[in-house]
């Protein structure tokens, strides 16, 4: 485009003065320099005269105005949002400590696997409920010593000691095993915070050694070809007459599927919710700003373009530029309604069979 631009200025002030016979180096006043007639220049009645040169060298190009029935669109505002089924937070249960895993914590951006384990937080607890698990493990690991030393006892007397007080026996034995293991588990235990669904780190909150509460967000993983889209509405029945919906993501156009409407108002609006899926989706971020175009099921008739091909005039209208003869451009004043993003309707001052400059109608726009 900056290449383009220099090429038009270029042309504009590329004819230099004619100076008449005889009179070089003489003085003519305040006279005007004569206009090159050869160059790109803005007509009196605002049309644009471009030569053949100069439409080649800022790649002009036209295409005829067809009309036809098209779907009457509606744009909203909407949000890239996390899809429930294609992302998933991970978090703590527990307070405590974060240690890494492997090589690592992982980093924004990296690929992880469902079940992959992404960091470990090693529990904490006050002084005082740290001694008083100490001491009762001390308490059951003494208990358990005199239960294991009286199991012996009654194994050695067996013959004389009925058969269910050695198996009680053994039973209390193993039960304080069992309390001791539980409660120093406890005071050394570690929560492995594992994904749980395989895509992308789309956000970390934590580093090596932070302390963190139970329930407090460490990672946040998305799958970025599956993402989904919320707008708003401030008309009720809109849902009612949605036909399908696309955003604009760059030059390409991504079809959405309209999965339904909240039953509770936002800021006075209603939320729409989308799902969008494709390669182009990975461009995006979760909380990005999009367009939503909505199709409804009623139909306009107008003359499809290239959203590229409306211009502003110096009355801030909706111009298209009309090539009317073979070196002219002529600025029509358009009424204008979105279609996809990438394509607009004009629905009023074109007519069939005009030739509408849809690539260069920038620089035809600059020619003064």
């Amino acid at each position: 485009m900056k290449a383009a631009a220099f090429i038009l200025a270029a042309l504009l002030a590329g004819v230099a003065p004619v100076w008449a016979a005889g009179d070089h180096g003489h003085s003519h006043g305040n006279e005007a320099a004569p206009t090159g007639g050869n160059g790109p220049q803005r007509l009196p009645d605002g049309s644009v005269f471009l030569p053949k040169p100069a439409q080649h060298q800022l790649s002009v190009r036209t295409t005829p105005a067809k009309a036809g029935e098209l779907g009457k669109t509606v744009e909203l505002a909407g949000r890239v949002v996390m899809d429930p089924n294609a992302g998933g937070k991970v978090q703590s249960t527990i307070a405590g400590r974060i240690e890494a895993h492997g090589g690592g914590l992982p980093a924004l951006g990296q690929n992880v696997r469902k079940g992959q384990v992404l960091a470990y937080v090693v529990a904490s607890a006050a002084p005082l409920e740290r001694s008083n698990q100490a001491a009762q493990l001390a308490e059951l690991r003494a208990a358990q010593a005199l239960a294991a030393k009286r199991l012996v006892r009654l194994r050695e007397l067996s013959d004389t000691v009925p058969r269910k007080e050695i198996e009680a026996a053994e039973s209390e034995v193993a039960s304080l095993a069992g309390r001791a293991s539980a409660v120093s588990g406890g005071l050394g235990a570690r929560e492995a915070l594992v994904a749980p669904l395989s895509g992308v780190i789309g956000s970390s909150n934590v580093v090596l050694g932070q302390v963190v509460d139970a329930r407090e967000l460490a990672f946040e993983i998305v799958d970025p070809t599956k993402l989904a889209v919320e707008a708003t509405t401030f008309d009720p029945e809109l849902p009612a007459n949605i036909g399908n919906a696309s955003m604009a993501v760059g030059n390409e156009t991504v079809q959405l599927r309209f999965t339904g409407a909240a039953r509770n108002l936002r800021d006075q609006a209603l939320p729409l919710n989308f799902k969008a899926q494709g390669a182009a989706l990975s461009r995006l971020a979760v909380g990005q700003p999009v367009k939503v175009f909505v199709h409804t099921r009623a139909f306009v008739r107008g003359f499809p373009m290239p959203s590229s091909a409306v211009m502003r005039n110096a009355s801030n209208q909706n111009i298209v530029w009309v090539k009317t003869a073979p070196e002219k451009f002529e600025p029509r004043i358009v009424t204008v309604e979105p279609l996809d993003g990438v394509n607009v309707a004009i629905t009023n001052g074109l007519k069939v069979g005009d030739r509408v400059a849809t690539q260069g109608a920038t620089l035809i726009n600059q020619v003064r």
